[in-house]
């Protein structure tokens, strides 16, 4: 006799279920292509502040779980931000993306983007970042909102101030910032300042169609493929002088492998130009920022 009062209460229970489940595809969808662009090295640099205070491995949990969430929410909201003010662009370039398919609608990622955005706020402000998290929103909200994209310096002063963004909270989240973790900041954001338009070689087309001027349009695309290769080849012997003379062995070792991942992306930006490839070499890119942040582990835990 029982069943049939269980029967609403298990609908409910499948309900939520459903529900949770399709939000967090809803999640992976918007977000899985940045992993490695921020919440990847976001956390790695958090461990190597971890390690830099040599606290005791049980504090290390806590770390990680506070930097997956905080991180999350830091590529989502740009994600649904970006996602809703370039849909036309996102057919030509990107027709995978959730609100070209139809997964949400845009008046549904609205709603998501003012939900994440507050529960972004809520949690930089629990962790003590929240000038960091500010900070972030007003450079994503200057990228896509108010034409900060359309501008030829307008992308570009944007990453570096997220990535600022991004490395600060990282290391705040677990002690309070340092010289040396201010070097290392420094090294990575400020050249991103150019690096970063490597991945505007990939949607030149789309880029045209809606009259965005990336340097790749502007300086015109052989231009700048000479640019990038020649700056990939250097920027290893800058990160030497900055991060690695001094550096431990172990650390030192991870930074020539990527350099040498850095002369890969120099040789494939001049010689492998098909829009595909293109994608790859962007992707190289931020498995590059992943290699260098985990070579900071070892700087500042040996």
């Amino acid at each position: 006799m029982a069943a049939p009062a269980e029967a609403p209460a298990c609908r409910t229970a499948g309900a939520l279920t459903s529900g949770l489940l399709r939000e967090l595809h809803i999640c992976w969808s918007f977000s899985a292509g940045d992993l490695t662009a921020t919440v990847v090295p976001a956390t790695t640099f958090a461990v190597a502040a971890w390690m830099s205070t040599r606290a005791g491995i049980a504090s290390l949990p806590l770390v990680l779980a506070e930097c997956l969430v905080y991180f999350w929410l830091y590529i989502y909201t740009f994600n649904l931000s970006n996602q809703l003010t370039g849909i036309e662009e996102d057919r030509r370039n990107k027709p995978h993306r959730p609100l070209v398919v139809g997964l949400v609608t845009p008046q549904g990622a609205k709603w998501r983007l003012v939900w994440a955005t507050a529960a972004f706020l809520v949690l930089g402000a629990t962790l003590r970042v929240l000038e960091w998290t500010v900070l972030w929103i007003v450079a994503w909200a200057f990228h896509n909102h108010f034409g900060g994209a359309r501008a030829l310096w307008g992308k570009n002063a944007a990453m570096v101030a997220g990535t600022i963004a991004q490395l600060a909270a990282a290391w705040q989240i677990v002690t309070p910032l340092t010289p040396a973790a201010w070097t290392w900041i420094a090294a990575i954001a400020i050249p991103l300042s150019v690096l970063v338009s490597l991945q505007d070689l990939r949607d030149i087309d789309g880029d045209l169609a809606v009259g965005r001027r990336t340097a790749a349009v502007v300086f015109g695309e052989m231009a700048c493929r000479r640019f990038f290769a020649a700056a990939f080849a250097i920027y290893p012997i800058a990160m030497h002088f900055l991060i690695y003379r001094n550096a431990p062995t172990p650390a030192a070792l991870i930074g020539v492998a990527a350099a040498l991942l850095s002369l890969v992306i120099a040789y494939r930006v001049l010689r492998r130009r098909e829009r595909r490839a293109d994608h790859t070499t962007y992707l190289l890119y931020t498995y590059w920022y992943c290699l260098t942040l985990a070579s900071a582990i070892f700087a500042f835990g040996t």
